[in-house]
Order: C-alpha cells, then structure tokens, then sequence
C-alpha cells in the first residue's frame, strides 16, 4: 500500500531546521503511536457493537451516496453492513507502521504516511458506529456531525465558483476565546471554510467561539463537526466527495483521489495549542491529501517539497500568523474586494441569522414596501450616495421601515441586459457585511440590521457604499459610474417600487420573447471545471445553467465583463439534428473544451449523448423505462425515488462531466421550458416527482403542459405520496390516465 501514500524518498532532500532525531522520535514516532491508538479504539468499539447487534446491521453516514466515503474512495471498499467493517480493520492493521528505531531512522516517511491513510479509515470507523449507537452521540449541543450529501454539494458549488477558496481544519485551542474569535473572523472574511473537531488547553475552538456568541454552522462557515479529533474524518471526507462527485474520480483509484486533493482542493490543517499523537496521526492523514499542517506550538517541521505543494509541516507559528502562513504554505490565491463599511465583511456572513432580540431595524418585507433596481442613467456621479429620509439612528429600535434603494450606472459597454445582472448580485453583496441580513430581490426584498452592527458605525449609508465598491470591483469591465439613493421612508418608496414593477415587467417581456431559434449564439460555461475538469455547460436562451444561477444574458454580460473568462460565446453553426438539439458548432466547442473527452452533445434529449453534468445542478432527471416517462428529483429530497436510488446516490452517477444516457442534470427554472427533453416528447414524459418540488414548480409545469396541449398533466404527475416504486408508479399512472403511457417509447 505504499504507492497508496504517495511516498517520497525524504533522505534525498533532506530535513531542514531540526535534527532527523527530533522528526523521528515525534512526528513518525506519534503518527505510529497514534494510529494504533485509532486501530485499538475501532476494534474495541467494533467489538462492542457486534455484542449487542446483528453483523448485518446498517451502517452509514445519513443521506450520503457514498457509503463511507474515504475508506470508499481509496479502496473501493464498501461498508454497508457491521459485518463490512472486518474488512477495514485487517487492512488498517497492515498500514500500522512500527515505532522508530533508536539506531535507524531513514527512511520512515512512508510508513508514517502509511499510518496516516490507516488512521484516516479507523476514525472513520469510529464515527460511523457512533450512528448505530456506539460511543459518544455524533449530533449533540454545537457539534453538528457528518454532512449529509446535500450539504456537500450545495457548499461544493462554492468552492467550484471560487467563493470559497480552501478550507481550514481546525483542531485544538486558541489562547483564549478573543483570539479564537480573532481567528474565525479572519478566515471568514478571507471567504474560507473553517472545519472544526479536537480539542486543546481542556476546551475546543468552537466551545470559545460559541463563549464569545457567534453564531456557527454550514451557513456562517464556521463548521463544528466533533469535540474529538475523530471528527476530522469529516473535513477528509468532504474533500473525499468532491473528488468523485465533481471530478468523476471512480472508487478505489486512489492515486486519482490523492492527486485531485492536491491540484484541487485547497485545504490545509491548523493545529492550535499542544500536539498528541492522535493529532500526529490525522495530520499524517491529511498530509497524503496535499494537505499540509501549520502549528502554533514548538514541534518539528518537515519542510521539503513533495506530497504538499510545498512544505508538509510548519511548526512555532503565532496565532496573529498563522492564517497567513498557512495561506501561503498551502498556495491558496485569496482575492479581498475593500469595501469601506465598519464590520467584518465577507462571504462567510451570508448565512448570517438576525434574531428578533438582536435586531435594530427591519426594512421592507411582508410589513413594509421595499424593492431594489439598478438602471442605466445619465449624468451619474460616481461614488455618490444619498440617504431619502431617516438614518439608521434616527429610526426606533425594532421598528419595521419602508426600504428602497435605486442604484443608477454608467458606463460605454453597459447595456440594457446587463441591469438585471448588476442587480440581482445585491443580494450577495448586502449579506455580506456582518450583521446585515438581506433576502429576496425586486420588490419583495426583506432586509435586517443587527444592533451590534449599529453599535460598530453600521449605517444606511453604508448600503451604497458596499454596492459602489462591489459593482466596481466585480463589473468594472463594462461600468464606469454608480450613484446609489436609499429610500426609508414613505411615498418615496411606494414611488419607487412603482418605478420597478414597471422594469421589472419589460425586462421579462424582453428575455421571454428569446429562443434558441432567435439567436447564433449560445454561451458556455466551464467555471466548474475547477472541480469536474471535462465538464462543459453550454447555456441557451430556452436552457439555463444546470445550476440555475446563470441564464443566457448572464452569460452575454459575463463575457462582456470578462473576455477570457468561462463564459465564452458558442456560434450554433450548421444544425446536424434539429429536434435533438445539436449543430456543428456546438460539437467542436465543447470537444476542444472538454479536453477531447465529449465528441458531440444534444441539447433536448436526454437518452442519446447529452449534456455532461458537472454535481452542481439543481435536479437530475432520470428515466423510468416500465412507465415510458421520466422522474424528477432535486437536492433537497433525501427519500428513495422510483429508480430505485437517492439523490445522493444519483448524483454519483451523473456528476463529474460523464454523459450519460437515461440521465440528466439540470435547473428548476428549465422544467417549465418548451425545450425540456422536447426530443423525447417534452414534458409530456414527466411521470414522479418529490411533492416539495412539484408544488414549487406548478406554475412553471402547468404552463409549460398547456403550452403543449396537456392541459391536466400537472395533477397525473405521481409524487412519493402515490409511490416510490416504479411498479407503484406505473398503477397511479393507469389510474389517472397519464400521456406517457400513450407515448412512442423513449428507447
């Protein structure tokens, strides 16, 4: 299994900084000390699960596809059952290295890296038999346990778009909860995701911040798995499902895990207070990932190049220091826009909750009129920003305000379909700012300000501020000036919510009266190949983004904003077959990027070559060949479908730019498109669907059922209340009288 740890001979490059002795007796002597303390504390529990249960008894991680994941990726090895569990153990034993000896001590990097991948299964072990009951609950107080799949892939996105550059795992103390909070505010604002387990100084780094009142969780990016440094099993297992759920890596290729942890994902360990020799073993661990350790405390280092981008373990490191070294060792490019407001800003305070009892000022929502619009105008003076009625501390605190704000560019590449663009990022933009919550957009925006906020100089001002800075910093490219007006208080804001209704409504006329007839040119989308390499998501007017977040005009103004960038212009060319959506263009862009891995692609059928899917979609749709139709699932549904797998488990299988036959990733919004699977009958062919989704979804497929002349389809669309096996499926749909069942067959 040495090939496994991606050995590298260290008596070539030597050890700098510290005596070869130093690095012997305490990092490959605790790694090995470690990881039989992981093996004998799997067995024991092991052991004491198989006392009390069935060997056939169900083991996972809940609403996961990937069984467990690390022992899964790097074996192939599957553990469903306890009886599976043996399995891991005997090989875990193997990769046990010995303690160094006295005399001898080149080389031992191997083993110790050996002993890390073995403590990585074994804590993996741990945890998973937490879920059958033994050992310490894995969900209790803070500590939130495994990420479900949803979760994975929902915060995957931002780490594929960027918004989210690395992740830190956090083990141990800091000195004390002000520089706990110090560090979680600093790693925040440089959008990184801060993966907690382990404890140090007789506490943990998220039992200081929760002291210290900030608000933890997926949402703020600040993630408590476990009190114990078993929880870190979480972080590797998360970067373990990115690989094969973005990046197609198949189970048990692990040279391909490995390498794509390296080149891909850019995390990295921080190791805060004293260092034992379970946390020697998880670093040794992540090390075989690419993940380097960074520590406060005074331990030997291993600087040299190989496994890591660059050195492996870097030790005596204050905490005023750390964030940064460990940003540098790991080779993570940060981008921070300067935004002139006096709170933390960043994407990590997007999740940011605003209580009642924490609450300043409530502007717009259901109690108020509020909305937002950005528009073209003359005679803009840049950087401008005038407040129309009373400032943050002229309104009573608790109070329910009207809220307006009108953001008016300039610029000689701004174009009328690039308004929208600007504005709907306000959402992201606003959130930002800590404590300042915003949600929704156009005139049914509803907006929050924190009383802490106020107490740091937080004012309405400061909401022009933020969105001058941001459209500079983000759509410099195609505006020159921005002037922001915000409105608080009455008529002037009725007036401007009238002002908006109106663009609002010539801007749906304007992207509704577009088809992909109507234009040469589609656009593509390869941001996601950060994570799934030969993926290519090409973007018409009649078929979004798979992820739902960018549409046709999106990608026109994406490229006006950045001319090299992953939004590229595709010319349609010649059309090879109309009805299934492919035309010669359109190959020969998405075969030169896709590394020549995708030769051609169908836009509208779903059964002969279509579009890759990278994980990031919003739906997959799947065929179900005893009810000639197809089924619907979304991310949000954890249940079993008619096809007999989770989303999870589906999204395994389509992910990772493979295309697919039978299989499809794509948007919400595209359902209600007359181009949906129009190929193989169109929406006609819809048959299941989670009820959430279905409910949501009502306008969108009733009007695209009438459009093609299915007027009552919407009420013989089986949901999991009607069943969950295709053969229960297959008897609502006689009863009903579903158009699938008269259709051509799909195959």
């Amino acid at each position: 299994m040495a090939t496994v740890m991606q050995r590298i001979d260290m008596q070539k490059n030597g050890i700098q900084r510290r005596k070869p002795e130093g690095i012997r007796e305490v990092i490959a002597g605790g790694v090995a000390r470690g990881a039989r303390a992981y093996y004998d504390l799997a067995r024991s529990r092991y052991q004491e699960a198989l006392a009390s249960r069935d060997a056939a008894t169900k083991v996972e991680f809940p609403n996961t596809g990937y069984f467990l994941p690390v022992i899964y990726a790097i074996t192939g090895h599957k553990v469903e059952t306890l009886g599976d569990i043996q399995w891991v153990l005997d090989e875990a034993e193997k990769l046990l290295p010995p303690v160094p000896s006295d005399k001898l001590w080149l080389p031992y990097l191997g083993e110790t890296l050996d002993g890390g991948m073995a403590a990585l299964w074994l804590a993996e072990v741990i945890e998973a038999l937490k879920y059958v009951g033994v050992g310490p609950a894995p969900v209790q107080g803070i500590w939130l346990g495994a990420a479900d799949d949803v979760i994975m892939r929902a915060r995957g996105v931002e780490f594929v778009d960027g918004s989210a550059p690395g992740f830190a795992a956090v083990t141990g103390a800091a000195p004390d909860a002000e520089t706990a909070v110090a560090l979680a505010r600093e790693m925040q604002q440089k959008s990184l995701y801060v993966f907690i387990a382990g404890e140090s100084r007789g506490t943990t780094f998220a039992d200081q911040l929760a002291e210290a009142g900030v608000e933890m969780g997926w949402e703020t990016r600040l993630v408590p798995f476990g009190p114990e440094i078993y929880g870190h099993i979480y972080s590797i297992g998360f970067a373990t499902r990115a690989a094969m759920a973005f990046g197609n890596v198949k189970p048990g290729d692990y040279k391909g895990t490995l390498r794509y942890n390296k080149d891909r994902v850019f995390a990295f360990v921080l190791a805060l207070g004293e260092v034992d020799d379970l946390k020697y073993a998880a670093a040794a661990g992540a090390i075989n990932y690419g993940f380097p350790t960074i520590a406060e405390t005074d331990i030997p280092e291993i600087l040299p190049t190989g496994v890591t981008t660059y050195e492996h373990v870097v030790s005596n490191v204050p905490p005023s220091e750390i964030v940064a070294k460990a940003i540098e060792v790991r080779g993570l490019k940060i981008v921070i826009t300067e935004v002139p407001v006096p709170v933390a800003y960043g994407p990590a305070f997007e999740g940011e909750r605003i209580r009642k009892e924490d609450l300043h000022v409530e502007m717009a929502g259901p109690k108020a009129p509020g909305a937002e619009l950005t528009v073209i105008a003359e005679n803009v003076e840049d950087g401008k920003v005038t407040v129309v009625g009373p400032e943050i501390d002229e309104v009573e605190v608790g109070s329910t305000i009207p809220f307006g704000v009108l953001v008016e560019v300039s610029g000689r590449k701004m174009q009328k379909d690039f308004e929208p663009i600007l504005e709907r990022q306000l959402h992201h933009f606003l959130n930002e700012a800590e404590g300042f919550l915003h949600v929704g957009q156009r005139d049914i925006i509803w907006e929050r300000i924190s009383k802490k906020a106020v107490e740091a100089g937080l004012k309405f001002e400061h909401v022009g501020k933020i969105i001058h800075a941001r459209y500079h910093a983000d759509f410099g490219g195609i505006m020159d000036k921005a002037q922001v007006t915000v409105f608080t208080k009455e008529p002037e804001v009725s007036e401007l919510v009238a002002r908006a209704q109106s663009a609002y409504h010539e801007r749906d006329d304007r992207i509704g009266s577009l088809t992909d007839e109507s234009v040469e040119t589609f656009y593509s989308c390869t941001l996601c190949q950060s994570f799934a390499p030969d993926h290519v998501c090409v973007i018409t007017p009649e078929r979004p983004g798979l992820c739902g977040a960018y549409n046709w005009l999106d990608g026109k103004a994406a490229f006006e904003i950045n001319p090299t960038g992953p939004n590229q212009p595709i010319v349609k060319g010649a059309v090879i077959d109309q009805p299934k959506g492919q035309w010669v263009g359109v190959n020969e862009f998405v075969y030169q990027n896709s590394h020549n891995a995708v030769e051609r692609f169908n836009a509208y059928t779903m059964m002969e070559d279509p579009m890759t899917s990278c994980g990031c979609f919003e739906a997959i749709s799947v065929l179900l060949p005893m009810c000639n139709g197809i089924m619907t699932v979304d991310r949000d549904h954890t249940g079993m479908t008619p096809c007999g797998m989770k989303f999870s488990t589906l999204a395994g299988s389509v992910g990772g730019g493979a295309q697919t036959p039978g299989f499809v990733g794509h948007s919400k919004f595209y359902m209600g498109s007359s181009k949906f699977i129009s190929g193989d009958g169109g929406i006609a062919r819809l048959v299941w669907m989670p009820k959430k989704l279905k409910e949501e979804l009502r306008e969108a497929i009733s009007a695209n059922a009438e459009r093609s002349g299915y007027s009552d389809l919407y009420d013989k669309i089986a949901t999991e209340e009607n069943g969950t096996e295709e053969d229960e499926v297959l008897a609502y749909l006689t009863e009903v009288g579903h158009p699938a069942l008269e259709m051509d067959p799909m195959f």
